[in-house]
């Protein structure tokens, strides 16, 4: 009997552990999932009592529900992505399809022009054995003006409808024919590699007029949305000064010819300014594609003549555009072409690489689009969450506003106001001033701050050649290293400016008064080729009269072109003074620095040198200074330019002109120093030695440093050729592991103080910037442990081998070592002087 009572209360309990639920137990269920998925034990026991449907059920199996539907979410979350990432490798799929057929095509156009220029050799070769020269030169001339005539386009008139409408299905063919034929021999970027999260497959031209770059990839957005987006050339081309459409003709179908006139900037203050006037044809395929093509009018094309402003050169666009197809699914898959002739024989010859480099084509303007619709297509999907409680739209509107301004400030265009004032006699620093209130009604700029100050804005600027020095570095250094080129004061005035009562104008002085940088992350981009941050300065006074100045001041920077695997790519730093309440109407008035490369040359030997580049092109100072000297035959050179902002009183323009002509000159010469300092970490022992230090105090420090090892190791560091103390120095600087000496202080952290040639190289900085690296923030969180547990026998027996680890230079990348040694340094009164320590057989991970 007993027993038959218990089976039966087990077949009760087995029963209860398969609920099945009715459709409003169900629908309560859901509601409380909705508003919390992971209940706790009192909020299921309250749920039972506030739902009498659900009293039948235990606690237990309520659990056991939830659980399930955190599940079932889950698996829906995820099946949902593999669904997403299935679509994209699908169109992938395709896209690499149709970009193998196209290479295809293009291989045997090769091998058909192949065998045509051989047999064209062979008849040439067989003619000059029977026939003189003169006739010889008549068969080839008239091979040429065989080939040359079917490329005529008929005479026509393109100034009514019907003619800008023949212009433009000429311009849709030729534009189709370079982005899916093989109308342009296209090659390969490196580093460009497809998959469901690359930006695309993106190619530059080889051997043909002009330049040209094209990309094609996959986003998440409609057809119509993503034609939207790329019509909108402001929104996304950084160069783009103004585009106007001055004229409309619909066609049929429904689709458009305008007519645009659109400006850009120069990159640099040394050349003009680019214009465009163009005929644009959007229209729409038999298979649902949108396209977008455009192309120059001129002489040869017909049509009505455009605006020939002054202080412009004319650019000529040849058939480019957007290929805009659907998905299955969803999204678009996107070919974009963009060919130009930028005129470069206009240009001085030092520069012509910056107009003459499909590389730099792709990265300004073909990548620039794509990584554009990409960053919107994200930020619709919900993929990017940015913090401050910011919107997407308005940190891009602030970086377009930084980069506008920028260009505003390199090239001064007179129609904004700007006039060029008097030099003091030296011309490698360029001071213009604007002093209309119709630039401060720009969006740019705040109105209600011009009569704040009641003058204007100056702006000092320059242009420098600089030689083997990789933008990305130099750039990354600058970012990070802000008190090796920036002077207090000055940042100090120019934030002071926001106020109604700025400050007097400061001296701009070497090392200005003692700060720290602390870099605030605002939004990186999707591919992170770009940085919108908040830098917090914080200054400190020493003196009772720099108590006004020493206070923590905030810039809004961007920072672009940082990653040294892009080819061609520009690095940018630009940041502008805000006030703490950064209101998105903020008055932005940028400054900074702009470094672009130029195809390296190796047809000659190489000549390391930084020089000011007015000297090369012959319009100012001849003053050069001299980086070392290059022994190869490789020469990496890049363009920078410099352009720093302030605002002024009438009555003060004078003293701002020139404190900003001195602090100009002062940031020159600091990035000189800082290029010098970096390039041979980069390019090699061949470039030359970093400066040896030559004080009294270093040639102390190293015969310290020697005989301390010796001491407490029993060992010698190096064998000591000479027992003078320069010779001792120069062993130590050149020794091929690095050394590094740091202060040891109760109240402080271990600041480095000296480090020989190796260790800045291993550091990635300067003897002055070695000052401003703290020891912990170098070693990773093993390292730190490791000496912690290690210091007190460091303390006692004087030294300590440490087992191999990582740590992290000034830049933030991964440095490994075999072995490292600690050891402590005592004076000649065999005080503490110092920890030193010796990394051997390091390298970049």
């Amino acid at each position: 009997m007993a027993l038959s009572m218990h089976k039966d209360a087990n077949n009760q309990m087995d029963a209860g552990k398969y609920v099945r639920y009715t459709p409003e137990q169900v629908e309560a269920l859901e509601r409380v999932y909705t508003e919390c998925p992971k209940p706790s034990s009192l909020r299921r026991q309250q749920l039972i009592r506030e739902c009498p449907i659900l009293s039948n059920i235990e606690p237990k199996q309520i659990k056991v529900w939830f659980q399930n539907r955190r599940c079932r979410e889950k698996q829906r979350k995820e099946a949902s992505r593999l669904q997403t990432v299935n679509r994209k490798l699908s169109a992938m799929n395709k896209l690499l399809m149709e970009e193998n057929d196209r290479l295809q095509k293009q291989v045997s156009h090769l091998v058909y022009e192949n065998g045509y220029m051989k047999q064209q050799i062979h008849t040439v070769s067989a003619s000059a054995a029977t026939t003189t020269d003169n006739s010889c030169d008549s068969v080839v001339m008239s091979g040429q003006n065989q080939q040359q005539n079917p490329n005529q386009r008929p005479q026509r008139d393109a100034n009514n409808p019907a003619g800008l409408l023949a212009v433009a299905q000429e311009t849709l063919a030729e534009f189709l024919s370079k982005a899916t034929g093989t109308a342009v021999d296209w090659v390969q970027m490196i580093g460009m590699k497809p998959g469901p999260d690359s930006i695309g497959i993106v190619a530059v031209s080889r051997n043909c007029s002009g330049i040209a770059a094209r990309a094609c990839g996959l986003v998440s957005l409609e057809p119509t949305k993503v034609a939207e987006i790329l019509k909108d050339r402001l929104s996304w081309y950084r160069d783009c000064r103004c585009v106007d459409v001055l004229n409309i003709v619909p066609t049929g179908g429904g689709g458009t010819i305008e007519l645009l006139y659109m400006q850009t900037y120069a990159p640099t203050t040394l050349a003009a300014a680019r214009d465009f006037w163009t005929l644009r044809y959007t229209t729409s395929l038999e298979d649902g594609s949108l396209v977008i093509c455009e192309r120059s009018l001129n002489v040869s094309t017909g049509g009505p003549t455009g605006p020939t402003p002054t202080n412009f050169v004319r650019a000529e666009m040849l058939p480019s555009g957007f290929l805009i197809r659907p998905c299955e699914g969803g999204g678009s898959i996107i070919h974009i072409v963009d060919h130009v002739d930028l005129d470069v024989w206009s240009v001085p010859e030092v520069l012509r690489p910056l107009y003459e480099s499909s590389k730099i084509l792709a990265q300004k303007l073909t990548i620039a689009a794509l990584q554009h619709v990409r960053q919107i297509a994200q930020e619709s999907s919900g993929e990017i969450q940015y913090g401050g409680g910011r919107q997407p739209a308005v940190l891009r509107t602030f970086s377009q506003r930084l980069c506008r301004g920028f260009n505003d400030a390199v090239n001064g265009f007179v129609d904004d106001g700007w006039s060029l004032l008097g030099n003091d006699g030296i011309e490698d620093v360029t001071i213009s001033v604007n002093s209309s209130p119709n630039k401060f009604l720009e969006s740019n700029y705040n109105s209600s701050m011009f009569p704040a100050f009641g003058g204007g804005v100056l702006c000092a600027k320059a242009s420098m050649l600089l030689q083997n020095v990789p933008p990305a570095l130099l750039v990354r250094f600058l970012r990070e290293h802000r008190s090796e080129w920036a002077d207090y004061g000055v940042d100090a005035y120019s934030a002071a400016c926001l106020k109604s009562s700025p400050y007097a104008v400061p001296c701009a002085r070497p090392g200005g008064f003692p700060s720290s940088q602390v870099i605030l992350p605002l939004a990186p981009t999707v591919e992170h080729e770009e940085f919108l941050e908040v830098v917090r300065i914080e200054g400190h006074a020493f003196t009772p009269e720099d108590v006004a100045l020493a206070r923590d001041m905030y810039l809004l920077q961007l920072c672009s072109g940082i990653d040294e695997s892009s080819i061609g790519a520009c690095a940018q730093l630009v940041f502008a003074p805000i006030d703490e309440s950064f209101a998105d109407d903020a008055l932005l008035l940028p400054s900074g620095f702009r470094v672009i490369p130029l195809d390296p040359k190796s047809d000659g030997p190489a000549t390391s040198r930084t020089l000011d580049l007015a000297s090369t092109l012959e319009v100012g100072s001849s003053n050069a200074r001299a980086a070392g000297e290059g022994g190869d035959g490789y020469n990496l050179r890049s363009v920078l330019t410099i352009a720093f902002q302030f605002t002024f009183e009438n009555h003060l323009r004078d003293n701002v002109a020139a404190m900003a002509r001195q602090y100009v000159r002062s940031v020159v010469g600091s990035v000189q120093r800082v290029a010098m300092a970096i390039a041979p970490s980069r390019q090699g022992p061949q470039l030359g030695p970093k400066s040896l230090p030559g004080s009294p105090e270093a040639h102390a420090l190293a015969r310290w440093v020697c005989r301390s090892y010796r001491m407490h190791t029993g060992a010698e560091l190096f064998r000591v050729e000479s027992t003078a103390s320069d010779a001792i120095l120069k062993q130590l600087w050149h020794h091929s592991d690095a050394i590094m000496c740091c202060s040891v202080k109760a109240t402080a952290s271990p600041i480095f103080t000296f480090a020989n040639q190796a260790g800045l190289d291993m550091l990635e900085t300067t003897l002055v910037a070695l000052q401003d690296i703290m020891l912990d923030k170098v070693l990773d969180e093993a390292g730190r442990k490791i000496l912690c547990s290690e210091f007190s026998k460091i303390m006692q027996q004087g030294y300590a081998y440490l087992p191999a680890g990582i740590c992290v230079s000034s830049m933030n990348r991964p440095v490994s070592y075999e072995q490292a040694i600690a050891w402590k340094v005592l004076n000649d009164d065999d005080a503490n002087h110092c920890l030193a320590f010796m990394f051997i057989n390091w390298s970049f991970v």
